[in-house]
């Protein structure tokens, strides 16, 4: 059985429109990159050059195209 926590952060997580869950989940990769010493220069050297290559910033970017249109649903209104 999940954390309680766990599950109310879940609940609070699918609130979030889906550019904000994108920075949440950067924010959260960026942090745990800075507390794990196991992360290699080389490694984080890897992921940041995938945070730049175009390839997969056009993907992210279609990927936010494609649920753009839920983020104005009215599901958020509590904002």
């Amino acid at each position: 059985m999940p954390n309680p926590d766990l599950v109310r952060i879940e609940s609070a997580i699918d609130q979030l429109s889906f550019t904000e869950q994108l920075w949440l989940m950067e924010r959260l990769a960026q942090r745990i990159r800075e507390r794990s010493p196991r992360v290699s220069s080389a490694q984080s050297g890897e992921l940041e050059a995938m945070a730049h290559d175009p390839a997969i910033q056009r993907e992210l970017q279609e990927i936010e195209s494609e649920f753009a249109m839920t983020e104005h649903d009215g599901l958020d209104t509590h904002r």
